[in-house]
């Protein structure tokens, strides 16, 4: 499917599709490695600040890799994006590498895995909002997941609003050179720098959004391109027809849906007869609506944490992504059910006082801001919640909010990307989960359509990419394309290696 794009776009699209090999800087020099323990090797690559001038200042981008083990038969580079945006990749591939169910031994003998940390992110130049992690901890504290009344909107707007002043103050004109098209430029140098002509590359989540921009900038310089838990580039970009204008990020990209399908998912498999889930018992649907309600009228305490209604919607949704957190869930349901009925005293919301290891934060959204165009202001986003409360419960307003700086975001990305993502007619091969809160399996096949030469593989599950939803059939179908180049019929299916019920979940305390 290939989106019309509104008028108010068509000029800025005209410019940034021919804006990528335009830009082309001097060949980066080969990385310098260095032993980095453990197998890995680290290097710095100097890349251009700005693309528009690639003689002009400088940064460096931290690198990793792990060296194929089997050389004589070493088939060239891959190169993994963990996804975020603002994830970094340093140490991602230093904890991921050696996932047998991710990146088999068979694979790592033929391949360099190497990762990086993109621009704005963690060791390469990284975005700051704030001058120390303790007025970011404290000011990060305040804000909820999403508002639930009239007087938190007011807050939660204000707060946004001064959350994107304090990210251009901080970060200056750092934030109008980190979108993924400029990240797609650094892949190039990088590609370039370890000497292979054309690039392997394994994206995950956002990764897939940087891999269809890579395609479109450098069309004829792939080879073998997975696509791991895919996003809807253009409704990413700009929304398909209007949405750019009228329709929060997430919402157009169907998160909502996918969460509730995903939540759906989960509470079946709690209920079958032979699951080992702690939330189990009784109609779980009836619980959950309990327990959310109860949570509205006043904060649910569980071991010593109180827990809003956007806490406990916020809970969940971050640990739908990954099955092997679906143990723990099901315990924290229990607790909260069972302390909807109890009257309610506590302590500050979770992750008040936690303090903030790295900055994906403020990557996040230093980058999402700069690639997407979205509504503007506060009005469309309390139309928009009202709307998808409605239409997708519990999940909606979560989907609407969750993006809010870039309502409100002072950067000018001029070298963005924003389609077509057609361009390239190296055959991809995409994964993705049956059930997926991140990017539903409906949001990646419109991906696919927006794609010339693109292959579905469904994973039969529940989770986020093959990196959170263990099978190694997944792995064993995306490891013979990398190697060949051969990719199954489209639809085809793999399933999991196991389910989140089948250990014994741990007793509630």
């Amino acid at each position: 499917m290939r989106a019309l794009l509104s008028l108010a776009c068509a000029a800025v699209l005209a410019t940034s599709v021919g804006a990528g090999p335009a830009h082309a800087a001097a060949p980066a020099p080969a990385p310098d490695w260095t032993d980095c323990q453990d197998g890995f090797q680290c290097a710095k690559l100097p890349v251009p600040l700005d693309y528009d001038h690639p003689e002009g200042e400088q940064i460096q981008l931290a690198m990793i890799r792990l060296p194929a083990a089997d050389p004589v038969h070493r088939i060239g580079s891959l190169f993994v994006n963990f996804g975020g945006p603002g994830g970094d990749g340093v140490e991602h591939l230093r904890q991921r590498a050696h996932w047998d169910w991710l990146f088999s031994e068979q694979l790592r003998k033929r391949f360099d895995l190497v990762s990086w940390d993109p621009r704005g992110v963690g060791k390469s130049v990284p975005v700051n909002c704030f001058p120390n992690t303790a007025s970011r901890d404290e000011f990060m504290a305040r804000i909820p997941a999403f508002p639930d009344t009239a007087a938190e909107r007011t807050a939660f707007y204000r707060d946004n609003r001064e959350l994107a002043n304090r990210c251009r103050t901080q970060s200056g004109r750092l934030l109008d050179h980190v979108s993924t098209a400029d990240t797609a430029r650094d892949l190039d140098r990088m590609r370039g720098a370890v000497g292979d002509s054309a690039l392997n590359y394994h994206g995950i989540s956002y990764g897939t959004q940087l891999g269809a921009t890579y395609a479109s900038l450098f069309p004829n310089r792939v080879r073998a391109m997975v696509f791991d838990g895919s996003l809807d580039f253009q409704g990413n970009s700009t929304g398909h027809s209007d949405q750019g204008r009228t329709t929060p990020l997430d919402t157009r990209q169907r998160v909502p849906e996918g969460v509730a399908d995903t939540f759906a998912s989960f509470l079946r498999q709690c209920a079958a007869p032979d699951a080992r889930c702690a939330f189990a018992g009784g109609d779980l649907e009836a619980k959950f609506a309990a327990l959310t309600a109860a949570a509205r009228q006043k904060p649910l305490v569980v071991d010593g944490t109180s827990y809003t209604y956007a806490d406990v919607i916020n809970e969940v949704n971050g640990k739908l992504a990954s099955p092997d957190r679906w143990q723990d869930m099901a315990v924290l349901l229990q607790k909260l059910y069972v302390a909807s009925g109890e009257p309610q005293t506590g302590k500050a919301p979770p992750g008040a006082s936690a303090p903030y290891q790295d900055n994906s934060g403020e990557a996040f959204n230093a980058i999402q801001c700069a690639d997407s165009i979205v509504p503007r202001g506060s009005e469309p986003y309390t139309r928009a919640a009202a709307r998808e409360t409605h239409r997708v419960p519990y999940w909606g307003a979560l989907g609407v909010y969750d993006m809010m700086p870039c309502a409100y975001w002072r950067a000018h990305a001029t070298d963005r990307y924003l389609g077509p993502y057609d361009r390239s007619p190296a055959p991809i091969l995409m994964i993705n989960s049956r059930h997926d809160p991140s990017t539903p399996l409906a949001g990646a096949r419109d991906g696919q359509r927006e794609l010339r030469n693109a292959r579905m593989l469904v994973v039969n599950g529940s989770g986020h990419s093959t990196m959170l939803v263990r099978s190694h059939c997944a792995e064993a179908v995306k490891r013979d394309y990398l190697f060949t180049l051969h990719r199954p019929r489209d639809g085809a299916t793999c399933d999991i290696d196991d389910t989140p019920f089948d250990e014994v979940p741990p007793p509630p305390d």
